[in-house]
């Protein structure tokens, strides 16, 4: 007998699809639609794995797909209506494109940025409407940030701030985090995470009044154990905890928390081979009489490359992270996290449903150093 004879077979079947349809309709970001399809396929690849019958599993596809309707996020957007965005970090990569797409958009927006006089603030004078405001704001100096405050406040009188989004970040030289500098964690964590939390504490009252959106730019790195990048990743995570946390405290105020987590994206965060020269000089000048003899100096040295791979190895296309991010900011009922890129959120799968040992032997396999500290490259022979 077909396995499709049966009426209650052909009901499911067509609550499936019309269900499945209606997701694909309300995701308008690909990232939200490939989430929700590994979720499907995962379902039904349980389901397959108990043997169920092809009448309970299309039962229990169906269900999946009303609670994934449900609960998902309604991607419609509400309209510009002059609403005003800060977005610290609009000297380059995610920041300074988002700066110019959401006045393109129609935003008013505050671009903080790191050096006011610097080609990145220029740029966004001389191609962005009259709408934006370049602002300088060093989110380690307290005192750029009020001061960033009472700007915004002046111009936005009683049309209120609708969203602020924390893109400033730092990355720090790729190596083992035994030989990162303290000075490098405390850099890190000084950008990427007090930074994050100065602005958000500073703007909270504007955002309370408008009921409006913070956006947090953490990383996929956050969740996963990448390793030689102890103090970035530290800091990441850091920031989707927090984000979590403020998401829940500040729902009674109406004001939504969203989490954007990229993949590996070509931004200017990798720096340039000045950098990496100092950062690596840094590094060998710290280096113990102890650990000189472990690692050797041209450990050390041959970790540089690796920012070269990284870099190449990430996509040169950051429309994926602009888009979530403007749906972050505009959509009527966001997701609380988004997580733009290819593969991003497999790895995010991968580390919270399988167990440890495998993701440890995956990072180990594909994502270890291919060079060998000197002491354990000697015990070999």
């Amino acid at each position: 007998m077909s396995p499709f004879s049966s009426e209650s077979a052909w009901l499911c079947l067509a609550a499936t699809s019309v269900l499945g349809g209606m997701l694909l309709c309300r995701s308008k970001s690909p990232g939200q639609w490939r989430r929700q399809m590994l979720c499907l396929a995962g379902l039904w690849g349980g389901a397959c794995l108990l043997s169920l019958s092809l009448l309970c599993s299309l039962l229990l596809l169906s269900l999946g797909c009303f609670l994934l309707y449900v609960s998902s996020s309604d991607q419609e957007l509400l309209p510009v209506d002059q609403k005003a965005v800060l977005v610290t970090g609009s000297d380059s990569g995610f920041g300074h494109a988002l700066a110019k797409n959401l006045d393109k958009l129609g935003f008013t927006v505050f671009a903080g940025v790191l050096d006011e006089a610097g080609p990145g603030a220029e740029e966004l004078r001389k191609t962005c409407s009259e709408r934006l405001s370049v602002l300088q704001m060093d989110v380690t100096k307290p005192e750029q940030i009020k001061d960033t405050l009472s700007k915004v406040t002046e111009k936005i009188k009683d049309k209120g701030l609708w969203a602020v989004v924390n893109n400033a970040g730092i990355i720090n030289f790729p190596i083992d985090g035994e030989l990162i500098p303290m000075t490098s964690y405390r850099k890190c964590m000084a950008v990427n995470f007090f930074g994050t939390v100065e602005v958000t504490k500073t703007f909270l009252p504007l955002l309370r009044k408008s009921k409006g959106r913070l956006v947090n730019i953490s990383s996929t790195a956050g969740r996963i154990p990448f390793q030689m990048m102890a103090a970035y990743i530290s800091t990441k995570a850091a920031i989707t905890m927090f984000s979590s946390v403020m998401r829940i405290e500040l729902s009674k105020w109406g004001v939504k928390v969203i989490t954007i987590q990229p993949g590996g994206f070509k931004t200017n965060i990798f720096g340039s081979p000045d950098t990496w020269d100092k950062m690596e000089m840094e590094i060998l000048e710290h280096l113990s009489k102890e650990m000189q003899e472990d690692y050797g100096r041209d450990y050390v040295r041959a970790h540089k490359n690796h920012l070269l791979t990284m870099r190449d190895l990430s996509g040169s296309d950051i429309t994926p992270v602009l888009r979530d991010i403007e749906l972050a900011i505009s959509a009527k009922n966001p997701s609380p996290f988004y997580a733009p890129g290819k593969m991003a959120y497999l790895w995010i799968c991968l580390e919270a449903y399988f167990p440890t040992t495998v993701c440890d032997f995956v990072m180990q396999r594909y994502f270890g150093p291919k060079h060998i500290p000197r002491a354990l490259r000697d015990s070999r022979f």
